[in-house]
């Protein structure tokens, strides 16, 4: 076997190791599980146990984010200010104790009651973008429903009215796409596209505040009415949802799918024995993390995993390689549907700051692969081979043609 390229800033960075990151992954795990990365205030945290401490301390590892990442002309990480004003910080970028009332405001409507009310919906939108897809023998999946029903799905559980969901779908992935760390230019012209739909969000809210409204826009446009939430907070946080809700639950569809078409002998066994569908969904999600990281910043000098990190620095929780971390997973490269503890991973983050809309992702996986094997015999992928966003942040396919035979 050849040794492994040297650990540079490049590879972070090199689109051919996004699509077949598990070597760079192993790498970095066995040589720099903390790993300050040179020529930039960016460091690295990829093993379960430091990844797992870093989410402990958010007295030393702020979530109030102020640059992202980007790929200079020599194909090296670099950091561009996001010139967020303090104090703007929701949800998935605010702190203790503010962070608390914002998720005691959402989770309540994510819990089991509100799942329960939402399943209906998801078996009507499976059944309206799956059946027809399977019907026609091939198809691109992700057109044909991946994408389709998740944006459909979280613009019910805010309650947006007149929406576009090919609108809304462009909104979310422009939101992530800021994160991708593409060029600098592509950086920047996300972070214009991803406001583009703040006009219309935030007319939504006016309206509800105005005249009431279902859903988490109705909680937030109460709190607002209130005084216990700022209008330009409630836009945010409406916005943190819809990206995070259409993202992670289409990437996690996606990826379950794709290895559903290139493992047969999962897919045999999945189809024939419904009840492992949940540890199914688990296992893709630690293999194959819908976020692979989120960021964090160092509020002063300190120590993480035996490794000195700076005042100010930039910290990169790299999910995806902690849930291949070896030293926690057996097998941790391999495919399982036998762990002991299948949610014993970091597929949806971990602490405060674990996803609030896991439960709805998980829900809707669970319906949308179980009407997929329930209307088909066979899965297999198309013609073309399947395509990925190139980011450093989503792990989403753009494309994935499917061949299937319809029971």
């Amino acid at each position: 076997m050849a040794p492994a390229p040297p650990l540079t800033p490049q590879r972070l960075l090199d689109t051919a190791v996004w699509d077949e990151p598990g070597d760079f992954y192993r790498q970095l795990l066995g040589e720099a599980p903390v790993w300050r990365v040179p020529g930039v205030d960016l460091v690295v945290v990829s093993s379960f146990d430091a990844v797992t401490d870093a989410v402990k301390r958010p007295q030393d590892f702020s979530s109030n984010i102020r640059s992202v990442i980007y790929r200079d002309t020599d194909g090296a990480p670099a950091l561009v200010d996001l010139g967020v004003d303090e104090g703007a910080d929701v949800l998935a970028t605010a702190d203790p104790p503010a962070h608390s009332g914002h998720r005691s405001m959402v989770f309540p409507n994510l819990v089991a009651r509100r799942m329960k009310e939402l399943r209906p919906s998801v078996e009507q939108l499976a059944a309206e973008f799956v059946d027809p897809a399977v019907a026609a023998g091939s198809f691109d999946f992700m057109a044909a429903a991946a994408n389709a029903i998740p944006i459909r799905v979280v613009a019910r559980l805010i309650g947006f009215v007149d929406e576009d969901p090919d609108d809304l779908l462009a909104a979310a992935f422009d939101s992530t796409r800021l994160l991708a760390a593409g060029p600098r230019e592509e950086t920047l012209a996300a972070m214009t596209d991803a406001a583009a739909i703040l006009d219309w969000m935030a007319e939504q809210i006016t309206d509800a505040v105005e005249h009431g409204r279902d859903g988490l826009l109705g909680l937030a446009a109460d709190a607002v009415r209130s005084g216990d939430l700022d209008l330009s907070l409630a836009l945010v946080m409406m916005h943190t949802l819809l990206s995070a809700g259409g993202e992670s639950t289409t990437s996690l569809i996606g990826n379950a799918v794709e290895l559903l078409a290139t493992r047969p002998d999962v897919q045999e066994q999945v189809r024939a024995e419904p009840e492992l569908l949940t540890p199914f969904i688990e296992e893709v999600l630690r293999l194959e993390s819908p976020f692979r990281y989120h960021l964090r910043l160092a509020r002063a000098e300190t120590e993480l995993g035996g490794i000195t990190v700076p005042a100010g620095s930039t910290l990169m929780l790299l999910w995806a390689a902690a849930n291949r971390d070896p030293s926690r997973f057996e097998d941790a490269a391999q495919f399982r549907l036998d762990r002991e503890f299948p949610r014993d991973h970091v597929g949806f983050g971990r602490g405060i700051h674990l996803c609030v809309g896991a439960p709805l992702a998980r829900m809707e996986a669970e319906v949308v692969l179980g009407r997929l094997l329930a209307t088909t015999a066979w899965i297999a992928l198309g013609d073309r081979p399947p395509i990925r966003e190139k980011s450093l942040m989503v792990r989403r396919l753009e494309r994935l043609d499917l061949s299937v035979r319809p029971t």
